[in-house]
């Protein structure tokens, strides 16, 4: 039986559970009460709860083949999450929004969020299996791969339009990291503002967060956005039974959480030029990689700087050129109190820089939309180091540089009364691990623009990368530079059916199977952590939703995922990997449309752990009252978060003494933004 260590207990301080409860209720009630009130007049800033049925339901998607189509004409499953959802749903970072969405999970270390979608969900990985993009530009850094959905997200949520993620291998047009999907942010523009915006939070665990952002659009056309943001969070005292011996138990201070980010784009005759800047700092509670308890200098620092310009124009009639040229940085810096007499501080720290371009062709021709491109990107620093800072001993210094290349094409090919076929082809190179080929089909018939079924295959790899290639750390970590790129071949069939402009229904069942899985161990033979080829898994699930909107501006969406993944060799189930996922997302107006309430359920099965233990399954419930006409330009939203204060854990990695590691009760979210 595995024993449930609470988080709270008579000695930690953190707010008491009667006080949240009172603090939520109050915030709610303040917020009903405003929204009472005469309602002025709207904010200027277009709102796609306010579009008509027939277009907020067939917002096109631009991720899955590289050009803008209907999602029923897609060559994936695809789900978008627009501005309106954020802000109806309370969403404070792209963690929070992935995990409403169908057949996805989050798992948090009390350091960084970790993704998990359609069975696999590695604890310790650095979501590397997902390909993260920003307006279409590549965000995984070139050391770990790291698709950043946490605090360290470079973007602020309030600035983005809308997310498209696209399951399933994108490879065949995307290269390396698209194993098990595609997550596209894509970033408001200069008109979505027309004016100044600041906007305050105040939050549980010492938490607020500011925002001053500027956007216009010109009257030639172009436009501006510019935007800052700082985020602090003094976070909770907690308790791991693990470390009884020290403290009790308690790391005093040491949930802490802060940063700080810039973006800006500028769009003008065809060019957009973006670029963002983000600083992120946080203690780190679990005395994680065999570090000293309760150590205040257990600090982790995550920064990211890119720069992206981009031509979009078209060439006659039939053809569209599109080209890019992007740079960007990347570094890491983590003290780590390792353990002895004294206790010894250690620097780990990475840095990364890239430049790189990309050129496409888009042809619309009789029967034929065409997509052929080439991309090149030269990793010119990835450099990591490891050092003791006192006595000084230099204990890694690995300098390296790399480059890939990538050439692709894709037709999409009217057979006629409504069948289509996707066919795709991608080579990339990579100077480190050679090269790959993946390709991609895709037999799609659309029925009267009503029901679509979709026959999917299509393969999709990862490079491995430096990280996992080739960091040491003496007594805690080795290196594999022999590891090969991991490989999945995935079949799946969806069926989406529209039979009203105002309802659609989703259903996909997928086959996965990946080869020369790239896992994280502990080496028994000398208890080291190492990255190894670790054979074959597979993957197989079903996943369903359902969408209704009406004209009342009321909407519910609701999905369940049914997935079991397991390794061929052992016949055993992985970790951290639910069997069942439900979702359920309501919202409607109320109080004569002065205010809109948005209430969310997620349901997690349970999960087994590394040490063979089971993570109980539970079912957390968020609640968000939004107001958008208290005053003019004035906006006012309320949240609870894990409303009726559930307790639950997720998995450790194998960096972790916890098997278990808790997670947060209730808490709330005060916000106010103001336009002027």
């Amino acid at each position: 039986m595995v024993r449930r260590f609470k988080l709270k207990e008579p000695h930690i301080t953190e707010e008491p559970a009667l006080m949240r409860m009172i603090i939520c209720i109050a915030l709610t009630l303040a917020l009903a009460r405003l929204a009472a009130a005469e309602p002025n007049e709207p904010s200027a800033q277009a709102d796609l709860t306010q579009l008509p049925i027939e277009e907020l339901m067939n917002i096109k998607v631009s991720t899955a083949s590289k050009f803008p189509q209907k999602t029923m004409e897609a060559p994936s499953s695809v789900t978008i999450i627009t501005a309106a959802n954020i802000k109806t749903y309370g969403y404070r970072t792209l963690a929070d929004i992935v995990r409403s969405v169908r057949g996805m999970s989050v798992t948090y270390d009390r350091n960084y969020d970790y993704l998990g979608t359609r069975g696999l969900g590695r604890t310790g990985d650095y979501n590397s299996r997902m390909l993260l993009l920003v307006d279409g530009y590549r965000l995984n850094d070139p050391i770990y791969d790291t698709a950043a959905i946490g605090t360290e997200f470079p973007v602020d949520v309030d600035l983005i339009d809308k997310v498209e993620i696209v399951r399933g291998p994108g490879s065949s047009i995307y290269g390396s990291n698209a194993v098990l999907g595609v997550i596209n942010v894509i970033t408001k523009h200069g008109k979505n503002f027309n004016g100044t915006e600041a906007s305050g939070e105040l939050a549980s665990f010492g938490t607020d967060k500011e925002r001053l952002s500027y956007g216009h659009q010109y009257e030639n056309g172009a436009g501006l956005l510019l935007s800052a943001s700082r985020y602090r969070s003094l976070g909770q005292d907690l308790y791991f039974p693990e470390f009884n011996a020290i403290n009790n138990g308690i790391a005093h201070n040491l949930d802490s959480d802060r940063y700080r980010n810039f973006f800006g784009k500028l769009n003008v005759a065809g060019f957009t030029l973006t670029s963002g800047y983000s600083n992120r700092g946080k203690a780190v509670p679990t005395a994680s990689f065999g570090t000293v308890f309760n150590d205040p200098n257990f600090l982790v620092s995550d920064g990211a700087s890119f720069m992206n310009l981009d031509y979009y124009g078209e060439v006659g009639q039939r053809w569209d050129v599109s080209a890019n040229l992007f740079q960007g940085r990347y570094f890491y810096d983590g003290i780590y109190p390792n353990t002895g007499a004294p206790v010894t501080l250690n620097h780990d720290q990475s840095r990364g820089a890239w430049w790189g371009t990309e050129a496409k062709l888009i042809g619309r021709l009789e029967k034929h939309r065409v997509v052929a491109g080439v991309e090149y990107q030269n990793n010119y620093r990835q450099d990591q180091s490891n050092f003791n800072v006192a006595p000084y001993a230099l204990l890694l210094d690995d300098r390296r540089s790399s480059k890939r290349e990538g050439v692709y094409a894709q037709d999409e090919i009217t057979l006629g009364n409504g069948l289509l076929l996707n066919a795709g082809l991608r080579y990339d190179q990579y100077s480190i691990v050679g090269s790959a080929t993946n390709p991609r089909l895709g037999l799609i018939w659309n029925i009267a623009d009503v029901t679509a079924f979709k026959l999917l295959y299509g393969t999709a790899f990862r490079a491995p990368n430096v990280y996992e290639l080739y960091y040491t750390s003496p007594g805690t970590q080795k290196a594999n530079p022999d590891l090969r790129p991991e490989k999945i071949t995935s079949y799946e069939f969806v069926i989406e059916h529209q039979p009203w402009q105002n309802f659609r229904i989703t259903a996909d069942a997928y086959d996965n199977t990946i080869n020369d899985n790239i896992n994280q161990i502990t080496d028994p033979a000398d208890n080291l952590l190492v990255f190894v080829n670790s054979g074959k898994v597979v993957a197989r699930g079903v996943e369903v939703g359902a969408e209704r909107l009406w004209d009342s501006g009321a909407q519910l969406r609701t999905n369940y995922a049914g997935q079991i993944s397991r390794d061929v060799s052992s016949g055993v189930e992985l970790i951290n990997s639910p069997r069942h996922l439900a979702k359920l997302n309501a919202s409607m107006p109320v109080l004569g449309n002065a205010l809109r309430t948005g209430l969310e359920l997620q349901y997690t099965s349970r999960r087994k752990t590394l040490a063979g233990a089971f993570a109980a399954g539970h079912l957390l419930t968020n609640l968000t009252l939004l107001s958008e006409k208290i005053a003019k330009g004035m906006e006012l939203s309320a949240s609870v978060y894990n409303l009726f204060d559930k307790r639950y854990a997720d998995p450790g990695g194998p960096e972790h003494v916890q098997d278990l590691i808790w997670q947060d009760g209730r808490s709330c979210r005060l916000k106010l933004s103001y336009r002027f």
